[in-house]
């Protein structure tokens, strides 16, 4: 993590205010949040919609704080701590990752994308592991307070950095990127995700592309070559950068074939450049696609072949996403981190392919954030559900509801069936789920399905 002293700091965040008998004391480590923050580490106190963390400083000086970033419309507080002003904190917050990151002699990776992010953050970091000193983003921290912590928590000696960035707006991408400055950048998939504010596929396809404006002159793009709107897009994108792409179809730098799928992952053979067949412990076909984009960064540098399959075998994975649990007489296939129809849908199909399971359920919610398309969008996934390979779909949230009522032609009304809280839900699954059942769990975050999945592993015992 970053270690400097507060004359330094100071500079980096291009603060003033700082008395001279504090110059030399040095900060280990930043944190916007006062209830965890550490010994010895900076406080930035950011300001949002309900909230301002300013009002926190005594918080955050008796958990430790050794300094703080303050915002220079804020009064000055009655507490004898070091104070660096500053125009506004999330700016010099910004201003402190991105002189931070110019010290570090560090190679970035930043993956963007609509669906598969996590999932490629978490084996590109773990193929580069196998070679080199590698950190990645702690769970889903991919925002404009997420990157610049993520720079700011890397160690001197970090020689990877693998940086997911999120956006659901434009201009969020160009911020992250400038911050973190990737050697390689990579784009997932453009699916149907923050329509609320841009509208269009295509719109989600450019502000995706703000990553290139933070890439490495030198540097290499990599992207999901079977994306039609990425397709479509790049032909008029002016890219001075090298550029590979991967997938299922010919036309693209590394193509692979899947051979078959199970719970112990998926088996593939990755046809060109070179042969070679590999493992991935993972389940789902769309997990194929975040391995080949791993791959391609591991040949970048340099990562031997023959350390390909270990880095897979050893995968930390970020939880709530693909999620196997194995309960007291059924399992559960936690994907409740979050949710769109394109992600909904893989997950389906992964669903079908669960072979030796007695029954299959599925738990959905809302699909939050697709603007004024998101009924048409849910009863078109709704639609879409195969009634052959799903014994039981259970919705919650007044969206999904809409889905639900979709889903009735094809699945069969007694097979619908919809609950207004999880309490409810919970005792309507009971009554349910048989022994060697498995139940798909996908929502949005706001939902918080994680808590179903919880008390379903607690309270329900089948065995």
């Amino acid at each position: 993590m970053i270690k400097r002293s507060l004359k330094d700091i100071e500079q980096m965040v291009m603060g003033k205010g700082l008395k001279r008998e504090y110059e030399d004391i040095t900060i280990e480590g930043v944190s916007t949040d006062s209830r965890s923050i550490k010994e010895g580490q900076l406080f930035v106190p950011l300001i949002g919609e309900v909230f301002n963390g300013h009002i926190f400083l005594k918080d955050a000086y008796k958990n430790g704080a050794k300094a703080a970033l303050w915002s220079k419309n804020e009064p000055l507080p009655d507490i004898d701590i070091p104070l660096i002003i500053v125009d506004d904190t999330l700016l010099a917050l910004h201003n402190l990752a991105k002189a931070y990151r110019n010290q570090l002699n560090v190679k970035v990776v930043g993956i963007t994308g609509s669906n598969g992010k996590t999932t490629t953050k978490d084996i590109v970091a773990s193929l580069l592991s196998t070679k080199y000193r590698t950190k990645k983003t702690l769970g889903n921290f991919n925002n404009d307070i997420g990157c610049p912590l993520t720079i700011l928590s890397l160690d001197e000696d970090t020689e990877m950095a693998v940086i997911e960035m999120g956006t659901e707006r434009f201009g969020e991408i160009s911020r992250l990127t400038s911050i973190a400055k990737p050697d390689v950048a990579i784009i997932t998939s453009i699916g149907r995700a923050h329509l609320e504010n841009l509208f269009t596929k295509e719109n989600i396809a450019k502000a995706k592309l703000e990553i290139l404006e933070g890439l490495h002159p030198d540097g290499l793009f990599i992207y999901f070559g079977d994306d039609p709107t990425l397709k479509k897009v790049l032909k008029d994108f002016p890219i001075k950068h090298r550029i590979l792409s991967y997938g299922l179809e010919s036309h693209n730098d590394y193509v692979a074939e899947l051979d078959s799928m199970d719970e112990k992952g998926i088996y593939f053979t990755l046809k060109s450049p070179f042969e070679k067949s590999f493992h991935l412990p993972m389940i789902g076909r769309h997990n194929l696609f975040n391995a080949l984009a791993a791959i391609i960064v591991s040949q970048h540098f340099d990562i031997p072949i023959e350390l390909i399959q270990e880095g897979f075998n050893s995968i930390d994975k970020t939880g709530m996403r693909d999620e196997l649990i194995y309960a007291k007489g059924f399992t559960i296939l936690n994907d409740s981190y979050k949710s769109n129809p394109d992600s909904l849908l893989a997950q389906l199909e992964t669903l079908y392919n669960m072979d030796n399971y007695s029954q299959k359920i599925t738990v959905i919610g809302d699909m939050l954030g697709l603007g004024e398309v998101e009924i048409k969008l849910h009863e078109e996934v709704g639609k879409s559900i195969d009634g052959e390979k799903i014994d039981y779909i259970f919705t919650i949230g007044p969206l999904a509801k809409h889905l639900g009522e979709a889903a009735k032609s094809n699945v069969g009304k007694d097979r619908v069936i919809h609950s207004d809280s999880k309490e409810e839900l919970i005792e309507k699954l009971k009554k349910v789920i048989k022994p060697n059942s498995i139940v798909l769990v996908k929502a949005s975050r706001a939902l918080e399905l994680e808590d179903v999945v919880k008390t379903l592993m607690k309270e329900l015992v089948l065995i």
